[in-house]
């Protein structure tokens, strides 16, 4: 199962340029999980204890408002999820919903965190995946203040 998970490994953006003595590490350091559709990963407001990097399938990625839910992103394979709750030690900022049938490598946060500050390059990768969701993020918010400013819902199939 191990080689598996490392082959998983080396398919993913973050770990791609990683040597595979680390990778073996990090494989063995992280838990093989499955969700079916509908099954949540983590919860808003929950302790962040892990980061999950997506092996097969897709999520959404909510957030709570007054008007209910509402998604924010979409993942899909190769994606990183829940190091934000890690990195900055907060509760989990949005809720991640699997979509399909989903694999994902669960990182504890402490090897997480190890990865980050052991592997430079896996923090850098890490920042410019924050800084692309915080740019996509902003323009959902902006997009959201257009429609409500002008008072109608928007129809996407329109």
């Amino acid at each position: 199962m191990l080689k598996s998970e490392i082959e998983l490994l080396k398919s993913v953006p973050l770990f791609s340029g990683i040597e595979p003595a680390r990778l073996k590490l990090i494989a063995y350091t992280s838990d093989q999980v499955a969700y079916r559709a509908g099954q949540v990963l983590c919860r808003q407001g929950d302790p962040g204890d892990a980061a999950y990097v997506l092996t097969e399938g897709e999520a959404d990625v909510s957030i709570a408002t007054e008007a209910g839910d509402y998604v924010v992103a979409h993942l899909k394979t190769g994606d990183v999820v829940g190091e934000i709750a890690i990195l900055c030690d907060v509760p989990r900022t949005a809720t991640v919903t699997a979509k399909t049938r989903l694999s994902a490598l669960r990182i504890r946060k402490d090897a997480f965190l190890q990865l980050v500050t052991q592997l430079p390059e896996i923090g850098t990768e890490v920042m410019r995946g924050l800084a692309v969701r915080l740019s996509r993020t902003n323009e959902e918010l902006a997009r959201a203040r257009n429609q409500a400013s002008e008072g109608t819902p928007r129809d996407k199939d329109q």
